[in-house]
């Protein structure tokens, strides 16, 4: 079997320090060649909150991103029309070959996957590690039964930051410093294209 693909979806908006050391957490943990971002294009469980367009999360993904080879991103939903579903693009990549496949979910995320599109199929399709945001690794059994899931997803092995897109946006909001919760390049495009504000 092939090395492992890490598939690391989400809203990204904006992406952080925390989802790049989710990433290579996950890559190391995995044994992967490679973590794919993929910018959700429509995030339907999102319609509570404004969402930045998905061109600005779309390109500030591919600049917090430069720095690292084994880092890639997939643009796959924000091209596709209507909601982004992860059932959908975890068949694309089955259907295109990738069989070894690895998601990155956060602790939220999961707690919320019983409201997502057939999440037990996501489960079939790809071994899963959960980002825990200071919860316990004993949450993650109860959350996966209640979506459904046959099997137990993992805890990612990586250090608990304090670092969301709801702190970012307030900070730019608020008008405080983001330099070092963002890459620089990140940072200059929220500030160049007035997001947040």
């Amino acid at each position: 079997m092939s090395a492992p693909l890490v598939v690391f979806g989400g809203t990204f908006d904006p992406p952080h320090i925390g989802h790049l050391l989710a990433a290579e957490c996950a890559r190391w943990q995995a044994g992967a060649r490679e973590v794919r971002f993929i910018p959700a294009g429509d995030p339907y469980r999102k319609a509570a909150r404004e969402v930045s367009p998905a061109e600005d999360r779309l390109a500030m993904t591919r600049l917090a991103i430069l720095h690292n080879d084994a880092l890639t991103v997939d643009d796959r939903e924000v091209l596709r029309r209507g909601p982004s579903y992860t059932a959908d693009t975890l068949a694309e990549y089955h259907a295109e070959g990738e069989q070894n496949l690895v998601f990155v979910i956060g602790i939220d995320a999961l707690a919320d996957m019983p409201n997502w599109k057939l999440p037990a199929r996501i489960g079939e399709l790809a071994r899963l590690l959960v980002a825990l945001k200071g919860e316990d690794a004993s949450a993650i059994a109860p959350l996966a039964r209640a979506a459904g899931l046959a099997r137990i997803p993992e805890p990612l092995d990586m250090p608990a930051l304090g670092i969301s897109g709801t702190l970012i946006r307030g900070r730019v909001r608020a008008g405080k410093p983001i330099r070092y919760l963002v890459s620089p390049a990140v940072a200059g495009y929220i500030e160049e294209h007035g997001l947040y504000r």
